[in-house]
């Protein structure tokens, strides 16, 4: 949940059972006493990849740029590295386990398809992922995901082209030394 004003907006706009999760007991706590008014909303502290929550515990899970903060080091947003999709892949596990058959993830992000789908669509999560764009100029995306059905026929064989990518072996390099010369480009053979 974070700092956002959004669980409260949402209260305000009648949704009146909300559990928030932060990993930060300081930000549950502040968020937990500025919205002490609200009854049947409940703060924890609980790690994303952990969820202490028993299997099919919510028709709907939101989350806004928690997923976007858990990329923000990543240096090529095209390839994500094994630590970071390990912990994606551990939330997202974890997220579809506390999804009631039917049930929703909901995902806001500024974060383009090209980036975010090959995370959410796989078919081990057992969802199929719906995306939606809003914005003039300046977009952001809201990707759906909803528990017990199949991936779009593209997003089965966007997984199944990431799976390939992912068992090639690179791309052979090597290397010629000439003796007393300064022509590297030209000694690299490809």
């Amino acid at each position: 949940c974070g700092n956002s004003s959004m669980s409260g907006e949402m209260y305000d706009a009648g949704y009146r059972r909300i559990t928030n999760i932060d990993y930060s007991s300081v930000c549950v706590d502040a968020m937990a006493a500025r919205h002490a008014h609200c009854p049947g909303m409940t703060w924890r502290q609980m790690d994303a990849r952990q969820l202490d929550f028993p299997d099919a515990s919510f028709d709907i899970v939101l989350e806004k740029a928690t997923l976007d903060a858990m990329l923000v080091e990543e240096k090529d947003p095209w390839k994500v590295s094994p630590q970071t999709a390990c912990l994606i892949h551990q939330v997202l596990k974890e997220v579809r386990r506390a999804l009631r058959p039917r049930g929703r993830f909901l995902s806001l992000t500024f974060a383009q398809p090209h980036f975010r789908k090959p995370l959410y669509a796989r078919r081990e999560y057992r969802w199929s992922v719906a995306q939606h764009t809003y914005g003039d100029g300046f977009h952001y995306f809201l990707y759906a995901m909803t528990a017990g059905e199949e991936l779009s026929p593209e997003d089965a064989a966007m997984e199944t082209r990431r799976l390939e990518e992912a068992e090639a072996p690179p791309p052979q390099v090597t290397f010629m030394q000439e003796s007393d010369t300064e022509d590297f480009l030209g000694n690299i053979a490809l």
